[in-house]
């Protein structure tokens, strides 16, 4: 059993300071402090007939990986574990070692690991918390991997923030006329919804105006994504929070097994992929180098499909685009309908598809298709008939979770349901929680294989590659990926897709090209002065690719 202490820096690999080892069964205990441990191997076996115990298995195995010390073969990680165990249910401090004892009514702390690790121990299935410890030490290999940043850019970007923001605002609001100096104004934006013809989700009679609702207007009426990115930007307050070490790679906690189906939920603040999409745009492979954006097509769909056994809907899967199968099922679009040709349709059921595995019902469906209600309801209908069996497997999941209490994933990730539980969260936990299942097999079998994995990306890896290798690599990551969707689905592997960027190319998500564009522009102003004035809000300075 393992206990470090920890020196963190933003953006840093963990700095081991001590470290306390206790070997359960004779009771031996070492105590080695920063010196000592720097000084050679560590003192105590870690192969394959070692059961390596830690509380924060991630942190621990990534300060063997900072010492060179060999990484141990079998990992129980007792977060990972009380996580499993209470997962849906109301745990103060779930993520902290102090919360797991005092919901085992553990007081003393001094001893607080070893009752913990004997608490849990007989309540866990050995061979899949041993998967989850593999997965702990995958992600010590990706947290110390990091992503690279164009610091250059970065740091021009953190000294120009609070004119860049003013300057910015100027600019993109000049298609909308929302803000009245940095604040934003609800009822000229309600206005500017009503000029558009646009439906907005309400809350009683108040927009609902949190982050998640913009990224999900902003998909069905693509002008808002200006918006969307500015009130994004502008959330920031201060450039920045990110995670970024001296070596210019962005590292912070991924926190696995944060959320209630087992996914990762690192600080969007920190991590480069939780704030505003242009900034992404930071992310630079280096000289020589290459990334590989590696995502899984439709994960949600597929999973949906192979989980239920419905047979139409895994045909509309294996035809490379199952929004388009499906309006043909349906038979409101012909056989020979494309995705150019029948882009308009296509769209249409791609939002009843995924509201569907969202559990959305009609009324919020209506808003996703900015129509009315009644067509909300046909789309669910036509969805129910193509599907039936992908409706009678879905209301038996929200059944067996009333029944029984509990969820479970292909590989023993819990979900506790009681009475009060979310009926729509239990019908989505199995496509959620089996989708982090094939991440974290697929990161295991990457980082197990040499390959330099920067971060998971909800469906997506980041990996990174010398430029001559790229290819080869993405070969192998694409494979591994199929390998461990179907591992997950009983046979059935999900595609990928992917985006390569080589040196000097930087990674863009297209979502935030067009800020990451204007932001570029009024940062070469602000830096340059004499080059040209400072935007204000009466300079027409709004990009054709900002007009509604």
């Amino acid at each position: 059993m393992v206990d470090f202490d920890i020196d963190r820096v933003l953006g840093e690999a963990p700095k081991p300071k001590r470290l306390t080892a206790t070997e359960l069964r004779t009771r031996r205990v070492v105590r080695l402090e920063q010196e000592s441990m720097a000084a050679g191997l560590p003192p105590f076996a870690a192969g394959s007939d070692v059961l390596f115990v830690a509380f924060d298995a991630p942190a621990a195995i990534g300060c063997h990986l900072v010492q060179n010390w060999p990484v141990p073969v079998n990992v129980l990680d007792l977060r990972a574990e009380f996580r499993c165990l209470t997962s849906g249910l109301n745990v103060p401090r779930s993520d902290e070692l102090g919360g797991a004892l005092d919901y085992f009514g553990i007081s003393d702390e001094s001893g607080g690991l070893e009752r913990l690790y004997d608490s849990l121990l007989p309540q866990i299935s050995l061979g899949h918390a041993l998967m989850r410890g593999r997965y702990s030490t995958a992600v010590a290999r990706m947290e110390s991997t990091g992503l690279p940043i164009d610091m250059d850019v970065y740091h021009r970007l953190v000294e120009s923030w609070e004119d860049i923001q003013d300057s910015l605002i100027a600019t993109v609001d000049q298609a909308f006329h929302v803000y009245q100096g940095r604040k934003f104004n609800s009822w000229l934006w309600r206005e500017w919804l009503n000029r558009n013809h646009i439906r907005w989700p309400k809350l009683g009679q108040k927009l609902i105006l949190n982050g998640d609702t913009f990224r999900d207007m902003a998909i069905l009426h693509p002008q808002i994504l200006p918006m969307k990115e500015l009130r994004a930007t502008l959330s920031l307050m201060r450039l920045f929070g990110l995670a970024v070490g001296a070596d210019g790679r962005n590292r912070c906690n991924l926190r696995p097994f944060a959320s209630k189906t087992g996914r990762n939920q690192p600080s969007t603040k920190e991590f480069i992929f939780g704030t505003a999409t242009w900034l992404r745009g930071l992310i630079k492979p280096r000289e020589g180098m290459a990334l590989a954006y590696v995502d899984y097509e439709q994960q949600e769909f597929g999973i949906a499909a192979a989980l239920s056994g419905d047979t139409n809907m895994m045909a509309a899967y294996e035809s490379g685009d199952p929004y388009l199968a499906f309006a043909k099922q349906t038979d409101l679009v012909p056989g020979w309908a494309s995705k150019e040709s029948h882009s308009n349709e296509r769209e249409m059921f791609k939002h009843c598809a995924l509201g569907v595995q969202y559990c959305m019902g009609p009324k919020s469906l209506a808003i996703q298709l900015g129509t009315e209600q009644l067509l909300a309801n046909r789309f669910m209908e036509m969805h129910k008939r193509t599907y039936p069996t992908y409706w009678r497997w879905s209301e038996n999941v929200k059944r067996e979770g009333f029944k029984s209490g509990q969820l479970q994933t292909a590989f023993g990730w819990k979900l506790n349901v009681d009475e009060g539980s979310n009926a729509r969260s239990i019908r989505n936990f199995p496509i959620q929680a089996n989708g982090a299942e094939m991440m974290r097999l697929a990161c295991c079998s990457l980082t197990e294989a040499g390959i330099k994995v920067c971060a998971p990306v909800h469906d997506a890896i980041l990996i990174e590659a010398p430029i001559d290798d790229i290819e080869l690599v993405v070969s192998n990551c694409k494979r591994k990926m199929a390998r461990a969707s179907a591992a997950v689905l009983s046979g059935f592997p999900l595609r990928t897709e992917v985006n390569v960027y080589r040196f000097p190319e930087r990674f863009m998500d297209k979502r935030g090209q067009n800020m990451w564009t204007t932001i570029n522009d009024l940062l070469t102003t602000t830096t340059n002065p004499t080059s040209a004035p400072t935007p204000t809000r009466t300079h027409n300075l709004a990009l054709p690719l900002y007009r509604v």
